[in-house]
């Protein structure tokens, strides 16, 4: 009863935000997209890929798209419908895992710019397919880079490559639209994120990995983040995230419906420059491991990155490929 009682204190109190991290070790990883971990495992996304590993990293089920070399069909189709011409995705970014469930931000990307969004929820011991939480674009996102669950909140918060500007939560109990909250400053090309202790953590992919300058890991309190859902309402019609459509006289063009009822803002801190990656490249999800309090950080070097997708190895460099690595962080203070 004893222990019992410790190991059950230790769960509890693990899943802490620290203040200072040091590097612990590297792990090699087959998929470039999401880490997620629970006291069992360890999950990895790759763009269209799910991987689950041991604590002692060993690979142990995987579930990865392909397709027929002769038919050109999806063989056991990873994604919940994945024609684009019928509304569904190519692409996972970053993950988290929840009360036996993977959480995914799923899409249909290319070239920078991300439709047919949804939040695709996974068995996490059989890595099939449960349900769903529709987008909805009346919230202003237009691409989901990462998803992270807020356990003190039953919600489910959604990040925005293109646009970090904001972050989107979803309600887990009723599976509509929360909220948002706007990142300042903006912590752009946002790729992952993580909820502990009232706080979201970005990863963003804001340095160049053509120039070896280091992307970083910021910090943003959501605590107090009030329901504002969808109302009635008009607002201008985008032409692009960054800009308005215009008629043939110049005048703005409006649309009349459903539009977000508010937002609130939240300060972004860095919590910590990613100077000791092997490579500079492109930074990705990122969590804190609830048995070690360890922070994990998914990067990829070796290749050129060109609007969000590879664009080839620095051969130059002596790469052959794009390598895919978990950072393993311990918790000084």
């Amino acid at each position: 009863m004893i222990l019992l009682a410790v190991c059950s204190f230790g769960l509890a109190n693990a899943q802490h935000l620290g203040t200072e991290y040091r590097l612990k070790k590297v792990v090699e990883v087959p998929g470039r997209q999401g880490i997620a971990a629970d006291k069992d495992y360890f999950y990895v996304s790759d763009t269209r890929g799910l991987y689950k590993f041991d604590r002692n990293w060993n690979l142990v089920k995987k579930r990865v798209q392909t397709k027929d070399a002769k038919t050109g069909k999806f063989i056991d189709p990873l994604f919940n419908n994945p024609d684009p011409a019928k509304g569904g995705a190519n692409h996972f970014g970053d993950i988290d895992v929840y009360d036996g469930k993977i959480y995914t931000g799923n899409e249909y990307f290319n070239l920078g710019r991300g439709v047919n969004i949804s939040v695709d929820i996974y068995d996490a011991n059989t890595l099939q397919y449960v349900e769903s939480i529709p987008w909805r674009p009346e919230s202003g996102q237009v691409e989901v880079s990462g998803v992270a669950v807020d356990r003190e909140r039953n919600l489910v918060w959604l990040s925005d490559w293109v646009d970090s500007r904001y972050v989107y939560a979803y309600s887990l109990e009723t599976k509509q639209y929360y909220t948002k909250v706007q990142c300042r400053p903006e912590p752009y090309w946002c790729q992952g994120i993580f909820v502990v202790d009232g706080t979201m953590l970005l990863a963003a992919d804001d340095g160049e990995s053509t120039y070896h300058i280091a992307d970083n890991v910021y910090k943003m309190d959501i605590t107090g983040a009030p329901y504002t859902g969808l109302v009635d309402g008009t607002e201008p019609v985008k032409d692009t995230p960054w800009s308005v459509k215009t008629d043939k006289a110049g005048k703005v063009v409006k649309r009349t419906g459903k539009i977000a009822g508010g937002a609130m803002g939240g300060r972004v801190e860095l919590l910590r420059e990613m100077t000791d990656f092997r490579r500079a490249g492109e930074i990705e999800g990122l969590c804190i491991d609830p048995v070690t309090d360890d922070l994990l950080v998914l990067n990829n070097r070796g290749t050129q990155i060109i609007l969000g997708m590879s664009q080839g190895p620095f051969a130059n460099e002596g790469y052959t490929k794009e390598i895919h690595e978990v950072y393993i962080y311990e918790k000084v203070k």
